[in-house]
């Protein structure tokens, strides 16, 4: 045996010794979970019913805590430099994790390495829906509104460079159509004044939107999910309306800073299936239109890198950049 041996293995147990016995002891004060938008958005309400059965499972309160801005990036910039402990979470949303990296010329994290991500809890496709005074009836109405007066359609978005707007923009690549884009400051000032006729359609989050559809004042004319939800089981996918590559699916999930030890990682992951295993989370979630999703750390890790690669091509083709 090599007599540095003993002494490397010394002060390795030395060196781990800390981290395995907070691990053990995790957790033993109360946990905050950062949501990085204003309080009632679709993160928010996300959130709150996970926090909620954290809470009961892991037998400490779960704290939601808001802070909005930046298209999330004030939020997740919080977690990305708090303690790696465990104790300071991210509600983490498409947005600041697969699209702002290639919006903003400068970032205050880099999602791939200042994160250790846990699980999706939540998946919910877009629903493309049109204000009353819209005569278009299904997809191939709108397409062909758009087609025969370029630009003259509006849509609205919660701004730029948000999952609404790219998911239009992808829309017009694919469809071959220009729309007129009109962001607003948020997802609830844009669905106002779409269902005001103030702008034609717009492609919101299924959460936000199901109750103005199930209302009469908004319709809808296809999801952006693989297939067809148990919100609107009437209303075809974007690939059934002819539009096979405009299917997508905002999730959110829960993150930690990078650095976070793994005992720590496994116990809330742990926690997170079970609380993803709740019919009455499974309930909550299905009344918005939001599917509850585990997905374990490498496979939420990669569905980052997948979901970066894919809006950062559309964010480069149409050349935007965040306000």
């Amino acid at each position: 045996m090599n007599i540095l041996e003993p002494k490397r293995l010394a002060w390795l147990a030395a060196l781990l010794f800390p981290l395995a016995a907070a691990a053990q002891s995790y957790p033993d004060k109360p946990i905050h979970l950062i949501v990085p938008f204003p309080p009632g958005g679709v993160a928010d309400i996300i959130a709150r019913p996970i926090a909620e059965k954290l809470t009961q499972s892991l037998g400490q309160p779960v704290i939601v805590e808001n802070r909005g801005g930046a298209t999330g990036t004030i939020g997740a910039a919080f977690v990305a430099h708090a303690a790696p402990d465990g104790y300071t979470l991210l509600l983490g949303t498409t947005n600041e994790m697969a699209m702002s990296p290639t919006l903003y010329a400068t970032l205050p994290y880099d999602p791939t390495k200042d994160f250790a991500p846990v699980s999706i809890v939540a998946q919910f496709p877009n629903v493309l829906v049109v204000s009353p005074r819209v005569q278009a009836g299904k997809l191939a109405d709108l397409t062909a509104l758009a087609k025969a007066k370029p630009k003259s359609l509006t849509f609205a978005s919660s701004g730029q460079g948000s999952t609404n707007h790219l998911t239009a923009e992808l829309y017009q690549t694919e469809a071959g159509v220009q729309i007129t884009h009109i962001p607003y400051k948020g997802g609830g000032p844009a669905l106002v004044d779409l269902t005001g006729g103030h702008v034609d359609a717009m492609f919101a989050t299924l959460p936000s939107a199901v109750t103005l559809i199930k209302a009469g004042k908004l319709h809808a004319l296809a999801v952006t999910g693989s297939k067809r939800t148990a919100a609107l089981p009437d209303v075809p996918t974007m690939g059934e309306s002819g539009l096979p590559g405009v299917m997508v699916s905002t999730w959110n999930g829960v993150i930690a800073p990078a650095g976070t030890p793994p005992a720590v990682i496994d116990k809330l992951a742990q926690a997170l299936k079970q609380a993803t295993e709740d019919p009455g989370i499974q309930q909550k979630f299905a009344l918005v239109g939001a599917e509850t999703t585990y997905t374990p750390p490498q496979a939420f890790a990669g569905i980052i890198r997948d979901d970066y690669a894919r809006w950062s091509a559309v964010i480069k083709k149409a050349g935007i950049k965040a306000d």
